[in-house]
């Protein structure tokens, strides 16, 4: 069994607390020593006390499943003897309320657009079955109740 941590580093510094306008800005520092701002979502916390240039915990759910469905794609793609060149995402979290009134991002949307070159190039049916897979075996996905829909957007060559 493979584990992972994350830590999650906060100081209240001089601001007072108790009257709720305190910083939610902190850092993230992942086991290989990457460190990243992170900070509650300007959407849920107003700014000063969020800070809209760091990672909130959306985003970082939403790259999350996009990152996890990029790589499983980028090794499905070379196990089927597709070169792909370049991949981009522009992935979307949405926030709704679910039937006890509690918000939760209901929907994360992938919308990648996979360049590829060589022989054979992938046709569409290709294309759709590796995402397919991919959504399959991304460990983020099969954690979560999350819909997760992929929408590519086709071929670029």
């Amino acid at each position: 069994m493979a584990e992972y941590t994350a830590e999650v580093i906060w100081h209240r510094g001089d601001e007072p607390f108790l009257d709720r306008r305190y910083s939610r800005r902190h850092r993230l520092r992942f086991d290989g020593g990457c460190e990243v701002p992170g900070s509650a979502s300007p959407h849920v916390v107003p700014v000063p006390m969020s800070d809209p240039a760091a990672v909130d915990p959306e985003e970082a759910f939403v790259a999350a499943l996009a990152g996890c469905h990029m790589l499983w794609f980028l090794a499905v793609a070379a196990r089927r003897g597709f070169r792909v060149d370049r991949y981009h995402d522009n992935a979307l979290g949405l926030m709704a309320k679910n039937t006890a009134g509690r918000l939760w991002l209901s929907t994360v949307t992938l919308r990648p657009e996979v360049a590829f070159s060589g022989e054979p190039l992938p046709g569409r049916e290709d294309i759709e079955a590796m995402h397919a897979e991919a959504h399959a075996e991304c460990f983020i996905a099969n954690s979560v109740r999350t819909e997760v829909r992929c929408e590519p957007a086709g071929i670029a060559l």
